[in-house]
């Protein structure tokens, strides 16, 4: 216990003057989050306080110069490709993770997680331009044109399928073992541990993962942008071409000007708040669990 003494002393001291650090840190990135709110709501407040976000659901197309600026469309395909992208990698991301985690081999494991930290780091430009010369082509012999909402979706899937199944893993692992070696004890199966203990266990963690997955989904841009067909009309089949906002954004930023360029900053302002309520959601949802 003497010997002891000193060492909590010191942690605690370590604590005292790091935590101003830590708090200056994190209110720093706070306020540079707010600085650009700041600058979104700035930059749009031209077409804002010409009809506010009235024009932007009501306006039957989005064409700028010609004082038309309806989003719904793009919002749409957006949301589309999104939720059709997290129906597919969502699954998939958690059957990895319990893979990894319950049923394969440590050097299997090891090996599998390497792969999937190496296919989050490839950069979406590369996904883009594999699904541009690959699964276009492909999808195309099947229902042209194959740049469509369907090809955009997959794409995403494979892009975010490794934020799920990593942020599910971590999930898991942070399920006390306590828990599993009773449940082991009481003489459940694998197969009821995983689905009865583990998984409810993990809940929070793995749903906070699937909506900063979702959140990761909205902001993607070069990807969408090369598979999609970015033609401006609401998703009415998994085969037609879409654009989403963020695409729209891209295409159109280098050559707008006035009331175009700031739809154009109001359509950001709302992807922002998008991806903020997501994470807001993610949090909250660790929190609880």
């Amino acid at each position: 216990m003497i010997l002891s003494s000193p060492s909590t002393l010191s942690h605690r001291n370590a604590d005292r003057k790091l935590t101003p650090l830590l708090a200056l840190t994190a209110s720093g990135a706070a306020l540079l989050l707010l600085l650009v709110l700041i600058f979104l709501l700035r930059e749009s407040w031209p077409v804002l306080s010409n009809g506010g976000w009235l024009r932007f659901v009501s306006d039957q197309s989005w064409h700028p110069l010609e004082g038309s600026f309806g989003l719904m469309p793009m919002v749409w395909a957006t949301l589309a490709v999104a939720c059709g992208a997290i129906i597919i990698a969502a699954p998939f991301g958690l059957a990895g993770a319990l893979f990894e985690y319950f049923y394969a081999a440590p050097m299997l494991a090891r090996v599998y997680r390497m792969m999937v930290v190496l296919l989050a780091g490839i950069p979406s430009v590369v996904f883009g331009l594999w699904g541009l010369t690959v699964l276009v082509p492909l999808i195309a012999r099947w229902q042209p044109p194959g740049a469509s909402l369907f090809t955009a979706i997959v794409i995403l899937a494979l892009m975010i399928l490794p934020t799920v199944a990593l942020t599910s893993s971590a999930a898991l692992r942070s399920v006390p073992d306590a828990l599993l070696h009773g449940a082991a004890a009481l003489g459940m199966t694998r197969k009821g541990i995983v689905t009865g203990v583990a998984i409810p266990a993990a809940h929070s963690g793995i749903l906070g993962g699937v909506l900063l997955a979702t959140a990761r989904a909205l902001g993607e841009t070069m990807a969408v942008l090369m598979v999609a067909g970015n033609v401006v009309q609401n998703p009415t089949g998994l085969f037609e071409p879409v654009r989403v906002l963020t695409a729209n954004i891209a295409l159109e930023m280098a050559y707008a000007t006035g009331d175009h360029r700031a739809g154009l900053f109001a359509s950001g302002l709302l992807l922002t708040l998008m991806v903020l309520v997501l994470a807001g959601l993610a949090a909250r949802s660790e929190r609880r669990g």
